[in-house]
This record gives C-alpha cells, sequence and structure tokens, in this order.
C-alpha cells in the first residue's frame, strides 16, 4: 500500500471539503487507487481532526481490554470498522481486523500483546526465557488463569443478555460507547 504524507491527505481532504469533486473523482484526479481511502481519510479527520492523518510515530500497544471493548462494540453494535476506529480514537481500522482474526483464532491469548521481530540469538536469552517462564509461582499462574476465566464468563453474561433482547441490549451499548466517547472527547 503506497503512503502519503501527512500533508498530502490534508490537502485532499480539503479539497473534498471544498465540495467541487466527491471521493471517486478525487482518488482518480491524483492516481489514488481507491475512493475508500479518501473516504477513510475524511472520517478520521472529522472524528479525530488534523491528528486522525498523521502515522503515528512509535507503536502503541493497546490493553487486551480495551481491544475486547472495540471487538464486543462491533459485534454488538454492527458499527463498521472506520466508525469503530473513529469512536476509539484509533486511526487505523486495519488494527482491528488483526485483532478480530487474532480473537477468533485464540481467543484472548490471541489479544496479548507480542512483540515484534526475531528474538535474539544469544545463549542467555534462551535461558533467560525458560528461567522467566519458571520464575512464575504456582499462585500467579493460577491468579492469570482466574483473571481470564472472570473476562470469559464476564463475556458470555453480556452475550447471553444480547441473545434474549437483542434490542434492549443494543442501545445500552450505544448510550453507554456514546457517552463514554464525550468524556474522552473533552
Amino acid at each position: 500500500m503506497a503512503k502519503y504524507s501527512d500533508e498530502f491527505k490534508r490537502r485532499i481532504v480539503e479539497e473534498y471539503h471544498q465540495g467541487s469533486l466527491g471521493y471517486k473523482l478525487l482518488a482518480k484526479k491524483h492516481g489514488i487507487p481507491s475512493k475508500s481511502v479518501i473516504l477513510r481519510w475524511v472520517s478520521a479527520y472529522r472524528t479525530l481532526g488534523p491528528n486522525g492523518l498523521t502515522r503515528k510515530q512509535t507503536q502503541t500497544v493497546y490493553p487486551v481490554h480495551f481491544k475486547k471493548d472495540v471487538l464486543n462494540f462491533m459485534k454488538h453494535t454492527g458499527a463498521s470498522l472506520q466508525e469503530a476506529a473513529n469512536q476509539f480514537g484509533i486511526n487505523n481500522p486495519s488494527l482491528i481486523v488483526s485483532w478480530r482474526l487474532s480473537f477468533e483464532r485464540l481467543g484472548l491469548e490471541g489479544l496479548e500483546h507480542k512483540p515484534k521481530g526475531r528474538p535474539s540469538m544469544s545463549k542467555n536469552s534462551h535461558k533467560k526465557q525458560l528461567n522467566k517462564e519458571n520464575s512464575q509461582t504456582r499462585e500467579q499462574k493460577l491468579e492469570r488463569e482466574n483473571e481470564l476465566l472472570r473476562l470469559e464468563i464476564a463475556y458470555l453474561k453480556k452475550l447471553k443478555a444480547f441473545r434474549e433482547d437483542p434490542e434492549g441490549s443494543l442501545e445500552k451499548h450505544k448510550q453507554r460507547w456514546h457517552s463514554s466517547s464525550m468524556k474522552n472527547s473533552d
């Protein structure tokens, strides 16, 4: 995928807001492969302002519960990737796709942060990794398992409530997400 400068994105969004051209014609004029790219930029700009167009210099590590909240929001409200990204202040909707795929394959474990890259080749790093795994006490392992089970039970309760009353649950979630987004934007 082509990477566009923040300035270029801003100019395209401003040109769109002037109203002379639509998404498709702007894409054609500037050699952008799809109108959906411009649609995403305009939507991100409307929601997040100029920060919605900038590429982050550092990788943001999102906690597991945040990722789960985003996925639950999409499931319960039927929101699109872009709508969910805008709602939660994520300027890269494709992140949500990878979270969903990981969650479907591995469950909650799939949502945990995994460092990128190849591990060090030093002999000591392998020993350290083994020691780290062994250093967790039985109590710590059980606490971790309890935490995962609590999350799973909470999720299943919400799913059951949604199945029993989809409309009521949907309205409740929309109100909660809307009110929390208003707090975040202040």
